[in-house]
């Protein structure tokens, strides 16, 4: 069973979930314009793990939220 989590760790979700999407944004544009093939490859991969990176804290995000305590804790 999950255990809830604190708004300030659901916060952390959220600005880890911009990271990660700021992280896949820089990356597919260097998969997408580097005239090197290395560097679109290594490029390629990256966001590839930012995506998974994304899902992983996304689905932690959702699992939680509903549990996260509405009025701050003293």
């Amino acid at each position: 069973m999950l255990q809830p989590i604190t708004a300030k760790e659901l916060e952390y979700i959220a600005d880890s979930l911009s990271n990660e999407d700021l992280l896949m944004k820089q990356n597919a544009l260097l998969a997408a314009s580097a005239s090197n093939q290395a560097l679109r490859q290594i490029g390629q991969q990256m966001l590839h793990t930012h995506q998974q990176h994304y899902q992983t804290l996304m689905q932690s995000f959702q699992q939680h939220q509903s549990m996260a305590p509405t009025q701050p804790q003293h």
